[in-house]
């Protein structure tokens, strides 16, 4: 069943003025991992900004930061109780100005999460309309009766299992959760969500942000008729997880409804116009979501998005290069930022290398990364190689992991604190006890071991982002993939003044790669690398980079 495409009711949202986010590159800060400064086990915002002059060195030009508001954590973060309050665990809202400050000092964006799809069921919001049908916030929520037979509404199923809905005894009727039970979904069809919504995003435009990472917000709009999802046939969508129950459906009538742009959209895209250089950077999933990152993006309030298939996609060079031209063949003006891993997926370093992936391709990476069309996100870690990490069911933290286990082990592994220095307690993460462990692996790719060495992933990284800095094919050229036989996936990316081609082995044996034209060297590929003429010899996991005459 295809999407129904959007139908823009309004005009269209005009592209910025400033568009600083095309092509650039955005580091991933999972505060809870990051940096812990009061040695309580957990990241947080002081720690952030004792950091920063180190994610600056990487050559990124923004960062985004997952939520620090006030919540019960049932999903770390992602269940917002109050969207203007830091929780105590991270900080003050004094230490956010710091951060910002610091970050703005030293040349860096700062964009962070908003979860507007949905709240903590301890928000003040929730707590009012569950308790009455004809309270002021009665329809904030989405709320239907039950079937005459006392069971659900209808059939829709959680990401996290089970039904999507919940009982709620005070009203008597059900309540809508895409996620956790503890993370009740609010009604875009309200204009009263939509204007208290808008308000809590001036909050923090008002203080200097740059922006918003929104949070599922393909989740955001559900049919009000709450039609029956039809049962999936064929392959099961990008991001679903092993055995839930939750693929078996297309989630067709509660998720990404075209409704989207026109409800909330387009004016969170004209709230921003009022200030000066902001973005708007959505997480969207599923069916045809490279489809609706097209229409989000070309004038539906989106500047850019994020999708789940590169984040699944086998690594190789088949599979990269599918993904990027199912996208170009919609995106037309729209824009994509692709990401190879984050918070919610395994590592790329195990899901392209398995569990004992070789140097090289750690190295390769995040320079593959930043070479695609688009803008980059690289998650906090990939600078360092980081694999996933192995933990025993005991030490799982993610509701979505304990629920699943073994079938499924969650995003724990992918969320692991980052190992600052090899001979300190817990990797000079924290002084106290870590919230996740850091694996003794992680120990030996730590950041004081990295920097010394002229390659290692973390100076490779530094290297590149740095030299791509003036390399305009890569920030904003067009793409166009060449036919290659191999592992060997091989693009020119061009703009008016230069065609520069780009060359990744993604396979454990030397190739040779042989252009039709000239080549000049660009100055940057991986160890082993030669061009000689025509002739390009690509070492295992190797890359580089040629200008054609």
């Amino acid at each position: 069943m295809r999407r129904e495409p959007v139908v823009h009711l309004t005009p269209r949202a005009a592209r910025r003025r400033d568009e600083w986010w095309r092509g650039a590159v955005i580091y991933q800060i999972y505060p809870r991992s990051f940096f812990d400064t009061d040695g309580d086990g957990v990241g947080d915002l002081p720690g952030i900004t004792e950091k920063l002059d180190y994610v600056e060195q990487l050559g990124v030009d923004a960062v985004w930061i997952s939520p620090f508001f006030k919540s019960p954590m049932k999903d770390f973060g992602y269940d917002v109780a109050d969207y203007r309050a830091v929780d105590p665990l991270f900080g003050t809202l004094e230490d956010f100005d710091a951060l910002l400050e610091k970050a703005h000092r030293l040349g860096l964006k700062v964009l962070i999460d908003f979860v507007p799809s949905h709240t903590s069921n301890e928000h003040p919001w929730f707590q009012e309309s569950r308790s009455s049908r004809d309270n002021e916030k009665a329809d904030w929520y989405v709320w239907a009766d039950p079937r005459p037979d006392g069971s659900p509404p209808n059939n829709w199923l959680s990401v996290f299992g089970g039904s999507a809905w919940e009982w709620e005894p005070r009203r008597g009727q059900y309540y809508l959760h895409n996620f956790l039970k503890e993370q009740p979904d609010l009604n875009f069809h309200c204009p009263a969500v939509i204007d208290a919504l808008l308000e809590q995003a001036r909050f923090w435009l008002d203080r200097g942000v740059d922006g918003f990472r929104l949070d599922a917000i393909d989740y955001g709009v559900h049919d009000t008729r709450l039609h029956d999802n039809p049962r999936r046939r064929g392959k099961v969508a990008a991001g679903a997880a092993p055995g839930s129950p939750y693929e078996m459906q297309v989630q067709f009538w509660n998720k990404a409804r075209p409704e989207l742009v026109e409800l909330f959209l387009k004016p969170l895209h004209a709230l921003t116009e009022r200030y000066e250089g902001k973005v708007l950077l959505g997480e969207i999933s599923g069916d045809d979501a490279l489809l609706r990152a097209a229409e989000y993006t070309n004038g539906g309030g989106l500047d850019l998005v994020y999708s789940f298939d590169l984040l699944s996609a086998p690594g190789t060079a088949k599979g990269i290069r599918d993904v990027v031209l199912k996208l170009e063949a919609e995106i037309g003006d729209g824009w994509i930022c692709w990401s190879f891993g984050n918070h919610d997926v395994c590592r790329p370093v195990t899901r392209f290398g398995g569990d004992n992936a070789p140097e090289e391709l750690r190295r390769l990476i995040p320079v593959l990364l930043g070479c695609l069309r688009g803008s980059a996100c690289l998650y906090q870690g990939e600078e360092l190689g980081l694999e996933e990490a192995e933990l025993g069911f005991e030490q799982l933290r993610d509701p979505f992991g304990i629920a699943f286990w073994p079938t499924f082990k969650g995003r724990d592994g992918c969320r692991t604190p980052i190992p600052w220095r090899h001979d300190a307690p817990h990797g000079g993460f924290t002084t106290g006890e870590p919230w996740l462990p850091v694996p003794a692996v992680h120990l030996a790719r730590a950041v004081d071991l990295q920097e010394p060495l002229e390659h290692s992933v973390l100076n490779t990284t530094r290297a590149f982002l740095n030299w791509r800095r003036e390399r305009q094919p890569l920030k904003t050229g067009a793409i166009d993939f060449l036919r290659t036989t191999t592992d060997v996936l091989a693009f020119v990316r061009t703009n008016e003044a230069d065609r520069l081609l780009c060359l990744f082995n993604l396979g454990p044996k030397p190739q040779r790669y042989r252009s039709r034209e000239p080549l000049l060297d660009a100055g940057f590929s991986a160890e082993g690398a030669r061009i000689t003429g025509r002739s390009v010899l690509l070492p295992p996991w190797g890359f580089a980079f040629a200008h054609l005459e």
